[in-house]
Parts: C-alpha cells; sequence; structure tokens
C-alpha cells in the first residue's frame, strides 16, 4: 500500500494504533538506554549495533503475540537497524565485524535506532560525549545546538503549524552556538510500513536547489523529527565505508541471474519487505556479497550511505517521535539529555523570540469536559 493510500483506520484516530506506536516506542527508548550505557571507551561499534538489533527482536518477542483477524502472526521487530556513528559521521554507521572501530574516548557518538510493532514505527537517535571530563569545545556547541533545536521543534511540530516554522527555527537554533544544519537531512511524517513518508520538513533550504513542498502539519500523524547539527559548513559527502543499511524499494522489480542473488532478495522480501535492514542480518557470506551486489546495481535496494563532514568538524544529533493526538503533541520516543553537568557550551539562546519559545510547555493538555459532557458521562 502506497503512502497516499492508506486505510484511515490506521492513524492516530485508532487506539490500537496509539497503543502500538507507544508500544513501540517504550521498547526503542530501552533500546537507546542500553546501548548508550555500553558506549564506553574502547567498547566495539560492531558488536553493539548487533547486541542492540538483539535486544530489540527479544523486547518484540515478548508482546503481541496473538495472531491478527486473518490469522496471520504480528511483524514486529527493527525499524532501522541499530548504528553508532563518531564525531564527523552523520550517521548510518553499523559496520560488519571486520570493518568495525572501537569508540575512543573524548569523542562525540550518535547511536540511532528504531523498532515497529505490526508496522507502526518509533524512531529515535541521542548524541553522547563520551567522558567523564567537562566538554567545552566545539563538540559542546554541536551537542547544545541540536538539543536546543529538538526542545524548539517538539513545541512547533503542531496541527495548524507549517514545516516551513521547523526550518526557520532549526537554522536559528543553529545560529545561536555558530553551528549549521546538516545540508539534505529530512525529518518525516511516517506510516504503517512507511518510515519516509511524502510530508518532509527539510534541515535547511538551500539557494538555488528545488524547494520542499510546505504542507501543515494535521492531528493524528505521525513524525520522526530528525536534528543534526554540524560545526562545519553543514555540506557531507559520502564516506569510504561500506553501506551495510539498505531498504528495499518496494516498487522496483527485475529478475536477478545468480541463484545467489535470487537467495539474497527473496530473503529480503521475507524478513524486510519494507523498511531498512542491515546486511549483517544476511548470515551466508556469499548470499550477502553476491546478492547486496546485483541488486543495488538493479536498484531494488536503496542504501543509507555513511554521509561525513570535513576532518576536524563535528555533527551531533537527536531524533525523536511524535505522535499530533487530539490533546496535543505527544514525544513517543526520543531521550532526554542528560550531560549538562559536563557539556558546557561558550554560547547560549539570545534570540528573544526563540527564548521565549523555549519556556513554553511541551506537553499536551488534557481538554476538559464541559459541564454537559460530564452529565452526559454520568448518565451513561
Amino acid at each position: 500500500m502506497s503512502d497516499d493510500e492508506q486505510d484511515p483506520t490506521q492513524d492516530l484516530s485508532n487506539q490500537d494504533v496509539v497503543t502500538k506506536y507507544i508500544t513501540s516506542s517504550e521498547i526503542c527508548n530501552r533500546a537507546l538506554v542500553r546501548v548508550l550505557a555500553l558506549c564506553v571507551p574502547g567498547a566495539d561499534i560492531s558488536t553493539l549495533c548487533e547486541e542492540s538489533d538483539k535486544f530489540i527482536e527479544a523486547e518484540c518477542a515478548k508482546v503481541y503475540n496473538k495472531k491478527n483477524k486473518e490469522g496471520n502472526p504480528i511483524g514486529k521487530g527493527i525499524g532501522f537497524p541499530t548504528c553508532i556513528s563518531l564525531d564527523a559521521h552523520a550517521g548510518h554507521f553499523s559496520p560488519l565485524p571486520k570493518e568495525s572501530k572501537v569508540i575512543p574516548a573524548g569523542c562525540l557518538a550518535k547511536v540511532d535506532l528504531g523498532v515497529h510493532v505490526d508496522g507502526y514505527i518509533a524512531t529515535a537517535a541521542h548524541s553522547l560525549y563520551i567522558g567523564e571530563e567537562p566538554c567545552g569545545d566545539r563538540k559542546a556547541d554541536a551537542i547544545m545546538a541540536a538539543w536546543t533545536q529538538a526542545e524548539a521543534a517538539i513545541r512547533l511540530v503542531k496541527a495548524g503549524n507549517k514545516n516551513t516554522d521547523i526550518t526557520k527555527i532549526f537554522v536559528k537554533c543553529a545560529e545561536q552556538f555558530e553551528c549549521n544544519p546538516v545540508e539534505g537531512v529530512m525529518s518525516h511524517q511516517m506510516k504503517r510500513h512507511v518510515i519516509d513518508g511524502n510530508n518532509c520538513i527539510i534541515s535547511k533550504e538551500i539557494p538555488g536547489e528545488e524547494k520542499t513542498e510546505v504542507f501543515t502539519f494535521a492531528e493524528n500523524e505521525v513524525y520522526a523529527i530528525d536534528c543534526m547539527v554540524s560545526t562545519g559548513n553543514g555540506r557531507t559527502s559520502e564516506a569510504d565505508t561500506r553501506v551495510t543499511v539498505y531498504k528495499r524499494d518496494v516498487e522496483a522489480t527485475y529478475g536477478l541471474k545468480t541463484q545467489k542473488a535470487r537467495a539474497f532478495i527473496s530473503e529480503v522480501n521475507r524478513r524486510f519487505p519494507t523498511l531498512p535492514f542491515n546486511i549483517r542480518a544476511i548470515e551466508d557470506d556469499q548470499v550477502r556479497g553476491l546478492g547486496v551486489s546485483e541488486a543495488d546495481r538493479h536498484e531494488l535496494i536503496e542504501p543509507y550511505p555513511v554521509m561525513q563532514e570535513k576532518a576536524g568538524e563535528v555533527i551531533a544529533q537527536f531524533k525523536f517521535t511524535v505522535l499530533l493526538l487530539p490533546g496535543g503533541t505527544k514525544k513517543v520516543a526520543g531521550l532526554p539529555f542528560n550531560q549538562e553537568h559536563i557539556v558546557k557550551s561558550a554560547h547560549e539562546v539570545k534570540d528573544e523570540d526563540l527564548k521565549s519559545l523555549l519556556k513554553t510547555s511541551a506537553n499536551p493538555k488534557k481538554k476538559k469536559k464541559s459541564a454537559s459532557a460530564k452529565k452526559e458521562a454520568a448518565k451513561e
């Protein structure tokens, strides 16, 4: 089912759908807390990513074990494979064991992952300074700029506002810390089985490039808000690193020639028909190697390349999932920032409008029932 052909009963007007998003988010947050705690100097990134993905699968196995109305098991598991990207890397680093790296002290690590229950996805990302000594250099500027973006965005992503409002605030927040939004980063609406819906928010409009289509947020929508900031100019290039994260292009078809490649795409279609996956999950080395090469060449799968800034620059990221409920916007996946005691930027928010926005509440208020509604409820 395409992005524009979704059954309306699969949105947040259905309480069962809300519950599944919340379940995905709870597992997503637990996984994020767990892997962040393991991000210490000397930790192997490939091992952490694999352990995190296994944790997600194990937690998902505990929920929704009854079959659906059609008598089929409810799909659940990884919504986006765990990635741990350091310093200048913008994301998608989830290496195979032989190509892994260890986490050094004093770096800025970004952990990004996602979970789905019955196709309802929650994603989150978090930046972590690796060390116990105070961090007051440009890493601190990037972290605080990205966190300020997240705090401002949660207050603006609500029914009636426009996606351009978020883009403008992204730029303003970065400027307060003498940083730049990472160009090309998109925050997407999510729907069942769709992690990158048509409605999107760009981090920064680039002069001379096609502008993002303007839309208005509406009730019962779900968004993954991706806040990514660089100490450099924000322009990234593809790193000389193997791509390990891919997504099946559901509209592409091609008859692959070799048996190994056909085995690869068959396994992808069965296990990862719509959502991103790590090629690590394909255990047969030959099937993985030949399959990825052929499927990518014929555009049956879409790569998530590792992007990077210039050497010496750093990128920070916070991502969270929000539900636009009738009572307001609710952040369900994504963690609070808890390194204020060691991450100290030399800059601060000086823009008065932004300061006023950040002082407002980010929590939705429950609608009070009118006196007549209370009487009707009492009668029932």
